[in-house]
């Protein structure tokens, strides 16, 4: 028992040591695209315990809210986490201001439930815009779980698009939509995963991230195939583990919340315009703390 105490005790010592003092440092940044941006983030902790599908929220300081961002990469030796966000409301571009060596006040996690990926065979990875950054994840873990993978990947016009080659090592078939045509097919990630289909590719597994138009076309394009499709959500978020009650989705009729149910979910189930009119509940107030600051969106 004592023996016990004593490990219990070194393992509470770890853990102290282990936390960052004053915050958690930048130790890289990369502009991605236009108001998208990478950062590498020293967080040992979470490193330690991240898995793929997983989530932290953090608040950049006093005076900030707290944002969810998806884990994209993590290595548990030099305890970093890699985090992709796109500057859109007055929390985003604060973060976005900030230079390597700066430090984000707070920072919690992993948070959600892992994805539950396997070997189901023939899978398709569907990611828009900032979705891009867990489309990559999930499809190498799927790959690495024996699957052949054929990822489609879009965004508004080339130059929002981003990790290409990322995509590609961890694909057997990379095809990438532009909504303008400046790159690759033109049109949607969905009219993509319906010509595809259309031209005979079977699928046996479809996981699906970004705009909630997007999976929701997605959805209805997989559902008339009848192909298992899962999506990860993304609705307004505050608590991370299920108090606040402000993530709350309908999926098969029933009310779940995105952070301790999800954020995967049965993207056949799921009530899409429920979400989006949530979604756009604090447009207003968003747009007026950009005013505030001194930003705008442009």
């Amino acid at each position: 028992m004592l023996g016990v105490l004593r490990l219990k005790l070194e393992e509470l010592k770890a853990f102290i040591s282990s936390v960052p003092a004053k915050g958690f440092e930048i130790l890289e940044k990369e502009d991605l695209a236009p108001k998208i941006k990478r950062i590498v983030v020293k967080a040992p902790l979470v490193a330690r315990k991240a898995k793929t599908g997983q989530f932290v929220i953090l608040r950049v300081d006093e005076k900030g809210e707290r944002i969810p961002l998806t884990l994209v990469e993590w290595d548990k030796e030099k305890g970093t986490i890699t985090l992709v966000f796109q500057e859109v409301g007055a929390s985003t571009v604060k973060l976005g201001k900030l230079s390597v060596g700066d430090k984000i006040l707070d920072l919690v996690g992993p948070l959600g439930n892992p994805s539950e990926l396997e070997k189901f065979g023939r899978c398709c990875v569907v990611g828009g815009g900032l979705g891009i950054a867990l489309a990559y994840p999930i499809a190498r873990d799927l790959k690495a779980l024996g699957n052949y993978v054929v990822s489609v990947i879009g965004a508004r016009s080339k130059n929002l698009l981003f990790f290409e080659e990322k995509m590609k090592s961890v694909s057997d078939e990379l095809h990438i939509c532009t909504d303008d045509g400046s790159y690759g097919f033109k049109g949607f990630t969905s009219q993509m995963l319906e010509k595809l289909l259309a031209e005979g590719a079977k699928f046996d597994y479809c996981f699906c991230v970004g705009p909630v138009p997007m999976m929701k076309a997605v959805a209805e394009v997989t559902r008339r195939y009848g192909i298992k499709t899962v999506c990860s959500l993304n609705p307004i978020m505050v608590d991370g583990t299920g108090m606040c009650g402000a993530c709350r989705v309908t999926v098969g009729g029933e009310m779940k919340f995105a952070c301790v149910d999800g954020p995967d979910f049965d993207a056949h189930q799921v009530d899409f315009d429920e979400l989006m009119a949530r979604l756009r509940t604090f447009s207003e107030e968003e747009k007026l703390a950009l005013e505030r600051a001194g930003w705008n969106r442009g």
